[in-house]
């Protein structure tokens, strides 16, 4: 009989499936998050190998030419993941959303002849829902995502909207900004949070019509993506096409929160679970 290499005898017990975390990548900012997420995720599974791979073929590039690093993409990572002898490996993607891209990851990740459990992006469950709004609590409670002060509320106690502003899509899964806006507004007892997107719907124009016609003064913006990198900061701070000139040209004064909220540490905490959720239903 052939004799097995180590992978294949220790791959009978669930800790030697490896995790492979799937980012988008982008700037400095973003791999510093990842490195917060990376280190979480190794004190929750210290058994269990992680593996991280970007599916920006740009970023790849652009990273290979100015730092010499050589990013790996999902199909990549789980190639050599094969090569090694694994039959099956747990990919979770940290997208927020259900939507055109994680259906490409999945296609992507079909290439490679090594079986896939799928871990579930952010918003997936109603549970994730709850411990996403429970996560976003810094926004109402003063400290902002990084000991910042800003909350629901200005220095002067005024109340103010606060507006979660996602990348958006135009897939089914748009729905979902609406499903959390609901949520949110229900556990944290305000009417005062609403949702918003760059692309698709509820688009800037509409989103700020909505809180014109509440009657707000202030808003507070909070980029909804796990990083806000420099093109999403510009979209909502830019120039005269920005979230911030749209508010501002119906006098409503705006506030800015600059980090994506995955700095926080309750929606890393949610990742963690779909990874060990993908992993209890692996047949072993």
């Amino acid at each position: 009989m052939k004799k097995m290499n180590d992978v294949n005898r220790d791959i009978e017990t669930r800790e030697a499936i490896p995790i492979v975390v799937t980012a988008f990548g982008t700037t400095a900012k973003a791999f510093s998050t990842y490195e917060k997420m990376d280190a979480l995720f190794k004190r929750e599974m210290p058994e269990q190998p992680v593996f991280w791979a970007y599916s920006s073929r740009m970023v790849k590039h652009a990273m290979r030419r100015n730092t010499n690093l050589d990013l790996k993409d999902p199909a990549e990572v789980l190639l050599m993941l094969q090569q090694q002898g694994h039959p099956w490996a747990v990919l979770q993607s940290l997208h927020i959303i259900g939507g055109h891209e994680l259906h490409r990851l999945a296609s992507e990740g079909r290439r490679v002849d090594i079986r896939l459990s799928f871990g579930l992006p952010l918003l997936s469950s109603p549970q994730d829902y709850m411990d996403t709004a429970h996560a976003m609590k810094p926004l109402f409670s003063g400290t902002g995502f990084s000991g910042n002060d800003v909350s629901e509320k200005d220095c002067s106690g005024n109340k103010r909207a606060v507006v979660l502003i996602g990348h958006g899509t135009d897939h089914p899964a748009w729905t979902s900004y609406f499903a959390l806006e609901s949520i949110m507004r229900d556990i944290h007892g305000t009417d005062s949070i609403f949702t918003g997107v760059v692309e698709g719907f509820p688009e800037m124009d509409t989103t700020v019509q909505r809180i014109k016609q509440a009657g707000f003064s202030k808003v507070l913006l909070v980029p909804f993506m796990l990083v806000a990198g420099v093109h999403f900061q510009e979209d909502l701070t830019g120039d005269d096409d920005s979230w911030q000139a749209a508010f501002e040209a119906q006098g409503i004064d705006v506030s800015l929160i600059r980090d994506g909220i995955g700095v926080l540490d309750g929606i890393s905490r949610i990742f963690v679970r779909h990874i060990k959720e993908a992993l209890d239903v692996i047949p072993l």
